[in-house]
């Protein structure tokens, strides 16, 4: 059977050489990440848009969003730049989620920087402080109108997430790779992984409409994934949201050390096979372009 066409809502690129561009969290003397392992450390100099237009030029890749990868630069601003140097010369990515500090007094301006980019759609500002309670961070998020902000809250996280999503409705919260399911646990094990309790915090976040899911990633918490082990994470995820709040990503090109691209296509596809063919484009690729909105080169 033909595959959906896919938007592909979560990749990364990156070029270690690159004079202005700093990627600490895979620089050869990082620390080991605690949930993506030691196997985590992508060994290529560089993961350019043009490798991945090879790697998936078979699996009917329609549109594709970066979410920000060049963790340490002295400008984030420069990874946005680049970026458009790509979707200008090839087409992707159509979709830019790029890094900005809120907490910071220039946040502003580094986000009408950011805006002078076609291809800019939101923001993502990786944090593991008690960030949803400060004042400075929340003046930032305010900014944000009309964007899309992709985020990872922890589970006891999860209720002050989806007031913030309510006192902001004009923010589109994203929670990027289904929140990490199996944080600090074994995803095959629910009881270990917890599954209830990020059931519960899922389902908490459901309640604000403004709140989306990025299913994605899965190979950071079961680097040895199957269909079956991964099904009750994405099913719980689709009936939270429902098939309107919900979509995939990758994770590429982290995840190719767990799969290959096709595979995880595969797996998505046969999760979801039981679902009407309205819903399966939807969540292949209709959500995707209605949120990050990819159709609309005035979006920025």
């Amino acid at each position: 059977m033909a595959r959906l066409p896919f938007v592909d809502t979560h990749v990364h690129f990156h070029d270690m050489t690159h004079p202005r561009l700093r990627y600490d969290w895979i620089a050869p003397d990082a620390p080991i990440d605690p949930v993506v392992g030691p196997d985590g450390a992508m060994r290529a100099q560089r993961y350019w848009a043009d490798d991945f237009v090879a790697e998936t030029r078979f699996q009917n890749v329609a549109k594709v969003v970066h979410v920000q990868a060049a963790i340490g630069s002295p400008d984030p601003v420069e990874e946005t730049r680049w970026l458009q140097a790509f979707a200008d010369r090839l087409g992707l990515p159509q979709g830019i989620v790029a890094y900005v500090d809120l907490a910071q007094p220039d946040a502003a301006e580094q986000l009408a920087r950011h805006r002078a980019f076609p291809n800019f759609r939101g923001v993502r500002d990786l944090r593991d402080d008690d960030y949803l309670s400060s004042d400075a961070w929340r003046r930032g998020y305010a900014l944000l109108d009309g964007l899309v902000c992709c985020d990872d809250p922890f589970v006891e996280q999860m209720p002050d997430a989806r007031r913030l999503a309510e006192e902001f409705p004009g923010v589109t919260l994203c929670i990027d790779h289904a929140a990490y399911p199996g944080f600090g646990g074994n995803p095959r094990d629910p009881a270990l992984a917890d599954f209830d309790a990020w059931s519960a915090g899922m389902r908490e976040l459901a309640k604000a409409p403004n709140v989306v899911v990025k299913i994605s990633g899965l190979g950071m918490s079961d680097h040895s994934w199957t269909v079956e082990s991964i099904r009750p994470w994405v099913s719980e995820c689709i009936d939270a949201f429902g098939t309107e709040r919900s979509f995939f990503g990758t994770n590429w090109s982290l995840d190719r050390i767990y799969s290959s691209y096709g595979d995880v296509l595969d797996a998505y596809a046969e999760l979801v096979s039981d679902f009407t063919e309205a819903e399966q484009v939807a969540m292949f690729s209709g959500n995707a372009e209605r949120i990050f909105r990819l159709g609309d080169p005035a979006a920025a």
